[in-house]
């Protein structure tokens, strides 16, 4: 393992700062323990934060407790419903962090945490001393929001908001629909994870149908009057798949209250009811669960962090990353979790150091595919300001309207190479 360099550092974690404080000793030397690292949650904020700590200073003991063996991405998950790739594809392991890095890998599920004695409760009946905990773990949902839908009925009428079982649950019921037949997606309000995704889904799912059920329709019964790239979106499905994809805005009956499942049926808050043959509905969003049982939550159901090293604003020596934390004007996206979670890891190790840690800076990207061939993408690049995570103007962009058929298959493309990068940068899933 080569030394972590300034210049690699500054690449990766895109800081301006002195850098040299970091450690660069390499695995190979390891003689005292520097300090112990918890880190609860596996996905692109909890994985990467683990490796990166160890390649800041191998002389930190970092452990990392997942309740799943593999983790399964939400981003791609989309190709699989279109039946581009299969599940195997967006599934990645722990092996690298484990035997290339040194991370402690427990598989089990956290039930509490003590903060004042610092310590990690399993369900397995052990626990895990801390000197920094960092929490990840993602995003949970708000059951009671639409009226009679719960985490029963979404084994029947799926969300697949989180990857795995629930898509393909939502991909078989494709499947097996008859052509003509009518799919729902139902969005909800913001914040939650992946703004473009609902908008992704339509698009990818609508190439499915198109090869093998073109006689089908997608309505989207949205929460919100405005989403993510929406001129983008419309342009591509107008392009792609003219006729098939409707979207209905909310301030026009398109926000979901209620689901009868025996029917699938979904009403509105006009009571006006729209049945489909296979719904998806993605409910409104709040911190995975034992961030609400620790207390890392405010009233909305986030973490409140100091930006600058997300440290709880709740309580000390515990971080929060990714989808879970306020990230002030940062989205809930992948890449975003993988940006902030190398932010945390150089605040952690030049804490433990007693060194200077980086001015911070923190970059999105984020692509979406309308079709295996048509691709958009929003990119930018933020900084810590007095008034938090912002974005620098006239840093990044959108793709831009009316782009020729070959710029759309590039970015495509690029989508594809992001994503095996991201996944490489984490888990060394395609070294």
């Amino acid at each position: 393992m080569n030394p972590f360099s300034r210049r690699q550092f500054i690449k990766l974690v895109g800081a301006v700062g002195a850098l040299s404080s970091l450690s660069a000793c390499q695995f190979g030397e390891e003689k005292v323990i520097e300090g112990r690292v918890v880190i609860v949650g596996g996905g692109f904020g909890g994985a990467t934060c683990a490796k990166y700590i160890r390649r800041f200073n191998p002389n930190i003991e970092v452990t990392l407790i997942e309740r799943d063996a593999k983790f399964i991405t939400c981003p791609f998950s989309n190709m699989v419903l279109a039946g581009l790739y299969g599940i195997d594809w967006i599934t990645h392991e722990y092996t690298a962090l484990r035997d290339k890095y040194s991370v402690k890998i427990i598989q089990d599920t956290v039930i509490d945490i003590e903060p004042i004695a610092k310590k990690v409760l399993l369900k397995g009946g052990k626990s895990v001393h801390y000197d920094r905990l960092v929490m990840s773990p993602g995003i949970d949902f708000q059951w009671d929001a639409i009226e009679g839908y719960t985490e029963s009925i979404s084994h029947q009428i799926p969300h697949a908001w989180k990857a795995g079982a629930q898509t393909l649950l939502l991909r078989d019921q494709l499947q097996a629909m008859k052509d003509g037949g009518v799919v729902i997606i139902a969005p909800p309000r913001n914040p939650f994870r992946c703004p473009p995704g609902p908008y992704e889904r339509a698009g990818l799912i609508a190439h499915y149908l198109k090869q093998h059920k073109p006689k089908s329709k997608i309505l989207i019964l949205d929460a919100k009057d405005t989403f993510s790239k929406q001129a983008l979106f419309t342009q591509g499905w107008a392009d792609l798949y003219p006729g098939m994809i409707e979207w209905v805005e909310g301030s026009f009956g398109g926000h979901i209250t209620g689901v009868d499942a025996k029917t699938n049926t979904l009403y509105n808050s006009d009571k006006e009811a729209y049945k489909g043959d296979v719904i998806n509905i993605i409910p409104p969003q709040k911190a995975g669960l034992i961030a609400h049982k620790v207390g890392l939550v405010n009233e909305d159901g986030w973490c409140p962090i100091n930006q600058r090293t997300f440290e709880s604003q709740k309580h000390a020596d515990i971080h929060v990353i990714g989808d879970a934390c306020i990230g002030s004007k940062m989205p809930k996206s992948g890449f975003a979790a993988n940006s902030q979670a190398k932010v945390c890891a150089a605040a952690i190790v030049t804490s433990l150091d007693g060194t200077e840690m980086p001015e911070p800076s923190y970059v999105n990207t984020c692509y979406s595919l309308i079709g295996p061939d048509y691709g958009i993408s929003v990119a930018a690049v933020y900084r810590f300001t007095e008034q938090g995570i912002m974005k620098i103007k006239a840093s990044g962009g959108v793709s831009p309207q009316n782009a020729h058929a070959d710029f759309r298959r590039k970015e495509a493309h690029y989508a594809i190479g992001w994503y095996m990068s991201i996944t490489n940068d984490i888990f060394d899933s395609f070294s």
